[in-house]
């Protein structure tokens, strides 16, 4: 135990000594003890319980021999004493095994019986139940918190609002009329009756604390109430059916089911009851049935709740299906796109290369040098769009600037024949990387568009500059120098551009400038669509 819990242990054995200082703070002498010995018996009883959380069993001990003693010596202290052995025994079930608890419950319950029964009274059946519960309840109660049931699922409050309401109906419409018949004050009885007819109102969520509460407003009610047991009953079995929905384990039931069959027991047997093995039936099914209730509902909550566990997986596998079949397919395209442009740009390259050898110097051999690298570009990043494919997860290269890629296109074409003026302004670096990676593609499109339909020697004004929204993209070229041969067109690559343009939630637009020319206007949000 590290040293940071010394004050908690500190802090025990003081309260024990004060809990004992206040019981015998009036007390004289006794027959065997003069009241010098209070403190000396306040310092015996109440230090050890700075070691209760590191050596429980022998501090229960203990205190249950130093019970049993200070009984006879009719000592004030076995008042604290019999206190404290009830906390030990509490800390003996959270941390011990059951042989350890089983022993200090043992010497606790002899100790008890003792300290109940004075002399020259008869021993009866409720010296040995209340000796039984003492010891008892505090080690079940132990345990119980070591392995207490499991976090509620559900968030809905209606069934713990409608369990409160029930109970105080239950407790304050059948026991107001009793409340004054006792010894106790009004008011307590009815504060008492409000708290435990509330208290089911979190019983899903404390079943174990919940059904104890009951059970000790009812062993109270039986001594000082004698009216109200009958509600105390009725709380207790709707607290131990709850405990039996939401406490799954076995071993855990049939402890209380036993606990509810002595609770009941005291409530209805008296002193004049006959006990026959039919009564001791009806009492044993009285408390089975909401136990069975309990269980019925806890066992279809939990099926429900792999019902809806089951149907989660099998989305989850059926969209991992899905995306697994269209990343198959996508690879599938780009694969036969792969070999299908590889075939006919590695014949192109070359080719090229094999022309450039004939064409050492000058600008045909820069137009197949340009060639060759294009085409071998062109294979490279197809390659890398394939093992992106493959594998989802990998990586990829970084890419490319996007000014750089606007730059590297307008010089390609210029060298094709167009005339290009480029206006890249130096503040679209500051646009997010997909606006700026899409500005490029439409540039690289647009301009291969000119060059394809207006030909060689177009004058082509291209710019790329910010605005309100994000991006604004422009490529306007003039009339054709000359007559053109039309080569075939798809439309595709226009399609795309405006596809790649919503994606983004942008805009647009393409045709002829009223001057014999073509514009292409792109408006790229900064911020994309979801």
């Amino acid at each position: 135990m590290r040293w940071r819990g010394l004050p908690l242990d500190v802090l025990l054995a003081v309260s024990g000594v004060g809990l004992d200082l206040l019981t015998t703070a009036h007390a004289g002498d006794t027959r065997y003890l003069p009241a010098e010995m209070n403190i000396p018996m306040a310092l015996l009883v109440g230090l050890p319980m700075g070691l209760v959380r590191r050596r429980p069993v022998p501090v229960a001990l203990y205190l249950a021999g130093l019970l049993a003693v200070t009984d006879q010596l009719e000592s004030f202290t076995s008042n604290t004493a019999q206190i404290l052995v009830c906390v030990a025994l509490g800390v003996v079930g959270y941390r011990s095994g059951w042989r350890a608890t089983v022993l200090a419950v043992a010497a606790a319950m002899a100790a008890t019986a003792l300290n109940i029964v004075d002399p020259g009274i008869p021993v009866v059946m409720n010296t040995w139940v209340y000796s039984i519960f003492l010891a008892v309840f505090p080690a079940v109660l132990g345990a119980y918190l070591r392995g207490s049931a499991g976090p509620l699922e559900e968030r809905d409050v209606t069934p713990d609002a409608l369990l409160a309401a029930g109970g105080v109906a239950i407790t304050v419409l059948s026991t107001w009329t009793s409340w004054h018949a006792g010894t106790q004050p009004v008011w307590v009885v009815g504060l008492l009756a409000v708290v435990g007819g509330l208290s089911l109102g979190i019983a899903r969520r404390l079943p174990g604390v919940v059904f104890l509460l009951q059970g000790a407003l009812l062993v109270s009610a039986d001594t000082y109430l004698n009216q109200v047991v009958n509600t105390c009953v009725i709380l207790t079995l709707i607290a131990i059916g709850v405990f039996a929905m939401r406490v799954t384990s076995w071993a855990w039931t049939i402890v209380a089911y036993a606990a509810g069959c002595m609770l009941t027991a005291i409530a209805v047997v008296g002193e004049e009851t006959q006990t026959t093995p039919f009564r001791v039936g009806i009492l044993m099914t009285l408390v089975a049935t909401p136990i069975a209730i309990g269980r019925y509902l806890g066992m279809r909550q939990a099926a429900a709740a792999a019902e809806r566990l089951r149907a989660e997986e099998a989305a989850r596998a059926a969209v991992a299906q899905v995306r697994a079949d269209q990343l198959a397919e996508r690879e599938r395209i780009a694969r036969d796109v792969h070999d299908i442009v590889a075939h006919h740009v590695g014949a192109m390259v070359l080719r090229a290369s094999a022309a450039r050898y004939t064409a050492p110097d000058g600008p045909v051999a820069d137009a197949l040098t340009d060639i060759r690298e294009t085409g071998h570009q062109v294979l490279q990043d197809l390659r890398d769009l394939l093992d992106l494919l493959r594998d989802p997860e990998r990586q990829p290269d970084l890419l490319a600037n996007p000014a750089d890629v606007v730059r590297e296109s307008a010089e390609r074409m210029a060298a094709a024949g167009l005339v290009v003026d480029l206006e890249l302004d130096p503040a679209t670096d500051r646009a997010p990387l997909i606006a700026r990676a899409s500005a490029a593609r439409i540039v690289q499109e647009g301009l291969t568009n000119v060059l394809k339909h207006a030909g060689p020697g177009t004058q082509v004004r291209v710019s790329v500059t910010p605005s309100a929204e994000g991006l604004s993209v422009r490529i306007r070229n003039g009339r054709p120098p000359t007559v053109v041969e039309r080569l075939p067109s798809s439309g595709r690559g226009l399609a795309g551009m405006r596809e790649r343009v919503r994606t983004l939630g942008g805009t647009l637009t393409a045709g002829p400038d009223g001057e014999g020319g073509w514009l292409l206007a792109a408006s790229l949000p900064a911020r994309s669509v979801a």
